[in-house]
């Protein structure tokens, strides 16, 4: 895999030690360990990273384990063990995170469906914006809400590509949205990437969820 280019950019090391652990969970140890080897990051076979807050797990990294989910399994393959891997790393962990510790609540659980994405999904962009050089912001229109990640770690260092590739975010976002809202799957399209050249990378979240 030829090197991406480095970042100034980190995720706490708790979110690279969150998303590691979903790959395995995912692939099983082995698989996992292609995938680091593959993506240049084989410091972290013996060792994952510390479970802290300390921000130190660089952009790159993260946008290495997409790269090589792709190289193993191809575009479709990667792309289904993105999802999955985003989605279990927000039922693994990032539902206990402090900004969306109160959805769990009896008050929240009570809301009507559209206030509960009102609340809920600005509450997950705060997560990313207060705890990593993730900045994330919701914006609400008529029938969508735009989820946009400005300096996406995901496709870090990706250029030239002709269509979206942060499945990882997808998943994730998919997966808080089933968890904020009580149950239901909502449909999550990556509209802009900046590895197609965009500007940010955007996110349209449908306001009705998915029949049943």
């Amino acid at each position: 895999m030829s090197p991406l280019e480095q970042s100034d950019y980190f995720y706490p090391n708790k979110f690279g030690l969150i998303a590691i652990k979903a790959l395995e969970d995912v692939m099983g140890r082995n698989g996992l360990n292609a995938i680091l080897n593959l993506a240049g990051l084989t410091h972290y076979i013996d060792g994952y990273p510390p479970d802290n807050l300390e921000k130190a797990f660089n952009f790159i990294e993260f946008s290495a384990l997409g790269v090589a989910l792709e190289e193993m399994y191809g575009p479709r393959g990667g792309r289904g063990l993105a999802l999955r891997a985003g989605r279990a790393t927000f039922s693994d962990a990032l539902k206990d995170f402090g900004a969306l510790a109160g959805v769990g609540d009896l008050a929240f659980k009570v809301l009507p469906l559209q206030a509960k994405l009102r609340i809920g999904l600005p509450s997950m962009a705060k997560i990313f914006s207060q705890v990593s050089d993730q900045h994330s912001t919701v914006e609400e229109k008529d029938a969508e809400f735009i989820y946009t990640i400005h300096k996406c770690p995901v496709c870090w260092g990706r250029s030239g590509l002709d269509k979206p590739v942060c499945f990882f975010a997808t998943g994730l976002l998919q997966e808080g949205l089933k968890w904020i809202s009580g149950g239901h799957e909502f449909r999550v399209n990556e509209a802009r990437c900046h590895a197609m050249g965009d500007e940010v990378c955007e996110f349209v979240i449908q306001k009705e969820p998915l029949a049943t």
